[in-house]
């Protein structure tokens, strides 16, 4: 029996040699007596040629018939032949039909259909060669993340998804029934990685966040991947370090691992290559005058949204930090500024070329009278966070953490037009289906 060969495995250094290939049909050709069958796999894509006098009338009939994303197995014989992509082509001498297809709901150039087309056959859009690049410079990305953690003392550990209080504020979750009470779904792993400092002082987690927020911009999703980190004896400036560290390694190891996919997305490399520590690091003061400079009605004390970090990015050819944020527009957890309490200790990373905010950080409120005050402010009940005030009971230390939103990095890694195309199944305000 001839063992399985993938699409990428064949090789001009294959020639003569016989081949079993498994996979679907990319596309059907025919020329005279032959029939050019390109076949894909989750490896790659390779052309098989179909002779009528190899294969014979009835076989040669039934590969004429086979269309895009039929099911195939394929045995032959392998030339190498510079006009064949990847230099080497299949010659078919037996040809097995798992499951014809006659016709595929998504046009051959996928380009070609609307985006809401797309979405709807989201199912079947996953398995065309640009999706399948997309997942994997993400699964890529996650590794190097791992390699990073591991190699530099950080203990991954797994917080519940059923929470009982918000981290990013209470318009925002997604509330459940849980058996005779109410639950949500975690906006955030943060809480929980705080409390997992006191036993291994430097902790992440990858989990999924859910936020209901109704934004319908090019950034955002109701359901997305969080990369979070939370490490004790950390001030900002120390986990902005790990952080600038952490995303150019991310970045260069998936440059050197999946070049090809990203080159599917990308004419220029130059701001992948430029990501490499440290990042510039500007206040928000130096951002606000920088954004009015340029024309943008924006005041001092104003959030920044998608717009204004868009601008703020065209003055950076690589991830960046705006630091020093006023404390009425960030969550409750982040401290005080010792320097100007008008602001808080925080700090967020943007990805240059307008995709603006891929990181959000800060040190965290240690002191617990100050940290009740802002649940107070922010009209929250204290009760209802009394495991995690009892952190700034017992033994409380300075620290600080970060999330990451997955997606984001994808988006800007591959310069997506919109961040749905960088998860396998996306979840928005208008959109659950399939």
């Amino acid at each position: 029996m001839i063992e399985k060969t993938y699409c990428g495995e064949v090789k001009p250094e294959l020639d003569g040699q016989r081949v079993k290939l498994a996979g679907w049909v990319y596309s059907n050709m025919r020329v005279g007596k032959k029939i050019f069958l390109w076949i894909r796999d989750s490896t790659g894509i390779v052309q098989t040629v179909i002779a009528k006098n190899i294969v014979g009338e009835e076989v040669f009939e039934k590969a004429k018939k086979l269309g895009r994303e039929s099911s195939v197995i394929v045995e032959g014989i392998v030339k190498a032949d510079e006009r064949a992509p990847g230099g080497a082509e299949v010659h078919v001498e037996k040809l097995e039909v798992i499951q014809a297809v006659s016709e595929f709901p998504i046009p051959e150039n996928p380009g070609q259909a609307s985006p809401e087309l797309l979405l709807d056959y989201r199912h079947l859009h996953i398995r065309t060669p640009k999706v399948s690049a997309i997942m994997k410079v993400k699964e890529t990305l996650i590794m190097a993340a791992r390699e990073w953690l591991l190699k530099n003392g950080w203990h991954e550990v797994f917080p519940p998804i059923l929470v009982t209080g918000a981290v990013e504020g209470g318009a925002t979750l997604f509330k459940l029934k849980y058996f005779d009470k109410y639950a949500y779904l975690s906006q955030s792993a943060q809480l929980y990685l705080e409390a997992a400092i006191f036993g291994l002082e430097k902790v992440w987690s990858l989990t999924p966040s859910f936020r209901a927020e109704k934004s319908r911009t090019r950034r955002h999703l109701t359901e997305f991947w969080h990369l979070e980190l939370e490490g004790a004896w950390m001030d900002l400036w120390d986990i902005m370090k790990v952080e600038e560290e952490l995303v150019s390694y991310m970045v260069q190891r998936t440059l050197e691992l999946r070049k090809k996919e990203i080159e599917m997305f990308r004419d220029d490399l130059t701001t992948l290559k430029n990501t490499e520590p440290p990042f510039p690091r500007i206040s928000y003061d130096e951002a606000i005058e920088i954004l009015q400079n340029k024309g943008v009605k924006i005041e001092w004390g104003d959030d920044m949204g998608a717009d204004e970090e868009r601008v703020l990015t065209e003055e950076f050819d690589r991830p960046f930090f705006v630091y020093g944020y006023p404390k009425h527009i960030k969550a409750f957890y982040m401290k005080e500024d010792p320097q100007d309490p008008r602001k808080v200790l925080a700090a967020d990373m943007l990805a240059p070329e307008g995709y603006g905010e891929i990181i959000g950080g800060s040190e965290r409120e240690d002191n617990y009278d100050k940290l009740v005050q802002r649940i107070i402010e922010e009209g929250m009940n204290p009760k209802d966070y009394e495991w995690y005030l009892d952190l700034r009971k017992y033994g409380s230390v300075p620290h600080s953490g970060f999330g990451l939103g997955v997606e984001r990095l994808v988006a800007w890694v591959l310069k997506l037009d919109h961040i749905r195309w960088a998860t396998l199944f996306p979840r928005t305000p208008a959109r659950i289906y399939p």
